[in-house]
């Protein structure tokens, strides 16, 4: 891509240097990244809006130093959404993705990865989102993860009448969502994700582990449950990592969990383009997650019939 500057949608950005590598094992530039999240907008913009985002950085790609940055810096242009969140002790001023010509300015920045709240500007102290981060201790053990997420969404729906999405992180694991309706705070969010975790470890105590210390959990699978927390984030759907491979955080539909030839990074930045092509309707596994809507009062209480401590 040669062009200096792009024109998205109605906004022109301006392009510095999208030659430069930043994934040299792969030889995929700047500029590429740019037209992959351009590209993308469609997918992950209403899966993204009004979230605030965390951005890690690769201003010398990817084998070089990442920057984790939060605060919008004051250089970005006025059209890029800002919006200011309360931290302990002040606040954060960040970036909010709600246009295409967003996606794309950030990638110009080198922004390899996006990171978003579970919760929305809307209810900020509210998630709309549960998440499990099935998180195995190497990739040998992905076969294991797979049958997690699947025994996961068994308790979810099939016991406590949620719907679960699940998608690839990029990295060694899975996540698992539940949308909610932001009725709950997050200490309730978390809680209830924590006894989820609870009731299928001891069921699974030879897969499983909610154990947090790595030395304690063997080669289980450990089921994290700590990003159910204020200001803490997920992968996006749809972003990048800045691995070797350009790996991408890919939406699945479940069926797709039985294909023992499954991997962590079978979806890319070259491969994503050509899966969602074509993806419409039903054929979107994540197409009814920002629809769909749970409170946490009837599944919570199913959820301490199941506990291990509950009597009978």
């Amino acid at each position: 891509m040669a062009a200096q500057r792009l024109r998205v949608g109605r906004i022109t950005v301006d392009l510095s240097h999208p030659d430069k590598v930043l994934f040299p094992d792969d030889g995929i530039t700047k500029g590429d990244l740019i037209d992959y999240y351009r590209d993308m907008a469609g997918r992950m913009l209403p899966l993204l809006r009004d979230r605030p985002v965390t951005m890690i950085r690769y201003p010398d790609g990817i084998t070089a130093h990442a920057i984790l940055q939060k605060n919008a810096p004051d250089y970005f242009p006025d059209w890029v959404t800002r919006a200011e969140v309360a931290k302990q002790g002040g606040s954060v001023r960040h970036v909010i993705c709600d246009k295409a010509a967003t996606l794309a300015y950030l990638a110009n920045q080198a922004c390899i990865e996006l990171h978003v709240f579970l919760s929305r500007l809307a209810a900020i102290d509210h998630p709309d989102q549960l998440i499990f981060d099935l998180d195995p201790p190497d990739d040998e053990h992905f076969g294991q993860v797979r049958q997690a997420a699947r025994l996961l969404r068994e308790l979810l729906e099939g016991e406590l009448g949620l719907t679960a999405f699940v998608k690839t992180t990029g990295g060694k694991g899975l996540h698992v969502h539940v949308p909610l309706d932001a009725a709950a705070d997050f200490d309730a969010a978390r809680q209830f994700a924590r006894q989820v975790a609870d009731v299928l470890a001891a069921r699974q105590p030879d897969l499983l582990t909610t154990e947090q210390r790595k030395d304690k959990r063997g080669r289980r699978i450990y089921l994290d449950v700590m990003r159910n927390a204020y200001a803490q984030t997920a992968t996006a759907p749809y972003a990048v990592r800045g691995r070797r491979g350009a790996p991408v955080a890919t939406p699945l539909h479940w069926a797709e969990l039985d294909d023992d030839q499954l991997s962590p990074g079978r979806f890319t930045i070259a491969t994503l383009p050509g899966r969602v092509a074509d993806m419409t309707g039903d054929n979107d596994p994540w197409a009814r997650l920002p629809r769909l809507r749970y409170g946490l009062a009837r599944p919570g209480g199913r959820l301490r019939r199941l506990s291990p401590a509950a009597p009978g």
